[in-house]
């Protein structure tokens, strides 16, 4: 079995179920399994071959889906980069995937070629240009992938200041799929939210466990991922069943959406959360007034996707705390480091576990997460925390290095520092910056030149200017006083 079996079986199945409904409109199995097979002749006409890698820089919708299934029937590699990131992000990016294509919406394009595009190593095409390359009904000679072979590279924030991919097998993908699509038993008349873009990993489950059943997949339009009201008015008008999205977007529905003013929606029966702690107040609300819905708190880095889950029972109404994150999942074995320790690091081994990072050594063994948890007396994980510098922000990861490295590279700014302040909905990045001699530095420019850089969600709340940063006495930056003046407001 690979990935892409997946659409194409369920399109043999039910040729005229809905697949997937997007801002840009519905697809049945039928036309979108067609759809795939006219971008897959595309490729090939284009010269891509197995192996190479097609950066697909877009939005949600009907094309971007079809050109990642096209990419995995000719034997590529699918890398999707959201749209609204600028194309200085976009050519990090392709300067380490080294694509044979890089598929596009036409504004984004533009933006790109306004950026100039002489000098990077892959070509430009539009979604409309490239189905040009192949007539309505073409259909490619299959290409037959082993279940080791990468099937899509997510880049995520890297602590050098350089994205980073995390290089994913059909294996690895279907491990997680297939047994999330038992656990919650999704079926043919399921309909599933997609709440997260392309390059995150939460979108895997969505698309994939419904192609798998032969579900429906609804694409939550960007500009409503963070609109509270017009969340809920989503979450009901399109019947989804299975709500899988970050803790800050239910609990920014629960706030100021209304969420839990009526009743349950009616065709609702599971509701799964990750990337981020929940606030337990907001957990405990969903378990009371929604009785009968399903809740899942599922935790994995996107070098494992989930290994680890918890279901939320009536029990949450007695306690108090955080959410434990679980227990082993997707066929993956968890253990804690060091051996045998009520606390330490997460480190994980099994089918869900990447290749590797895109262009580095491949992976070897387990799995080291970096996250530190502790293990209570009924063996479920307890998140505590990170050994290092990467922080989530409303479910998205980020690397801190990568904003500082941005920052640092503008002409006024000696050394910069970026720490992250509240928690939830409240979070912010807060930056602390040593101008350079001479020189002075505004947020407003901060900002201006973190756009042209980096996605929305890293660019920089408010921003402190100091003469000196603080000191361990080794000579490190001080991370936890910066922190915790930032927490105090003394910066």
């Amino acid at each position: 079995m690979r990935l892409h079996d997946l659409l194409i079986n369920s399109a043999r199945r039910s040729p005229s179920a809905l697949a997937v409904h997007g801002p840009d409109g519905s697809a049945t199995y039928d036309e979108l399994d067609r759809l795939a097979d006219r971008y897959a002749a595309a490729l090939v006409h284009e010269g891509v071959r197995p192996g190479d890698r097609v950066v697909i820089w877009s939005h949600k919708g009907l094309d971007a889906i079809g050109l990642m299934q096209a990419s995995l029937r000719v034997g590529a590699v699918y890398v999707p980069v959201t749209g609204s990131n600028p194309p200085a992000r976009l050519r990090l990016i392709v300067a380490s995937a080294t694509p044979a294509l890089v598929v596009g919406e036409e504004n984004a394009l533009r933006r790109a070629a306004e950026a100039g595009t002489e000098d990077w190593p892959a070509r430009l095409l539009g979604f409309g240009d490239l189905r040009a390359r192949a007539p309505e009904g073409a259909r490619p000679v299959p290409y037959r992938n082993a279940p080791d072979d990468p099937a899509y590279i997510l880049y995520t924030s890297g602590s050098t200041g350089t994205p980073k991919g995390v290089c994913i097998s059909h294996r690895n993908a279907l491990a997680f799929v297939e047994w999330a699509s038992d656990e919650l038993a999704i079926v043919p008349d399921d309909r599933l939210s997609n709440h997260a873009p392309f390059n995150f990993d939460l979108s895997v489950f969505d698309l994939y466990a419904a192609f798998l059943a032969g579900a429906s997949v609804h694409l939550v339009p960007q500009e409503l991922a963070y609109a509270p009201t017009q969340l809920v008015d989503f979450l009901n008008a399109r019947e989804i069943s299975v709500w899988y999205s970050v803790p800050s977007a239910l609990s920014l529905m629960i706030r100021e959406g209304g969420l839990l003013d009526g009743p349950p929606p009616a065709s609702l029966r599971a509701c799964l959360f990750a990337g981020e702690p929940f606030a337990p107040h907001h957990v405990r609300a969903l378990r009371r007034e929604w009785p009968s819905v399903r809740l899942m708190n599922w935790y994995g880095p996107t070098e494992t996707n989930v290994c680890t889950s918890y279901e939320v029972t009536d029990d949450v109404l007695k306690e108090e705390g955080p959410l434990p994150i679980g227990r082993a999942c997707s066929g993956d074995t968890v253990r804690l480091d060091p051996d045998d320790e009520v606390e330490g690091e997460i480190v994980v081994a099994g089918p869900t576990v990447m290749l590797g990072y895109w262009g580095r050594e491949p992976q070897r063994g387990p799995y080291r997460t970096g996250d530190l948890a502790r293990r209570d007396a009924s063996g479920n994980l307890h998140y505590i925390g990170r050994r290092d510098q990467m922080v989530k922000v409303r479910g998205h990861r980020i690397e801190l290095g990568e904003i500082e490295a941005a920052i640092a590279s503008l002409d006024s700014v000696a050394e910069a520092a970026v720490v992250v302040v509240g928690t939830g909905l409240s979070a912010y990045l807060h930056a602390v910056v040593m101008p350079a001699e001479g020189r002075s530095v505004s947020l407003l420019g901060v900002k201006r030149h973190c756009a042209e850089r980096l996605p929305t969600y890293m660019i920089v709340d408010r921003l402190s200017v100091r003469t000196e940063l603080p000191r361990t006495d080794n000579g490190k930056l001080d991370r936890r006083l910066l922190a915790a003046h930032a927490e105090t407001g003394e910066l």
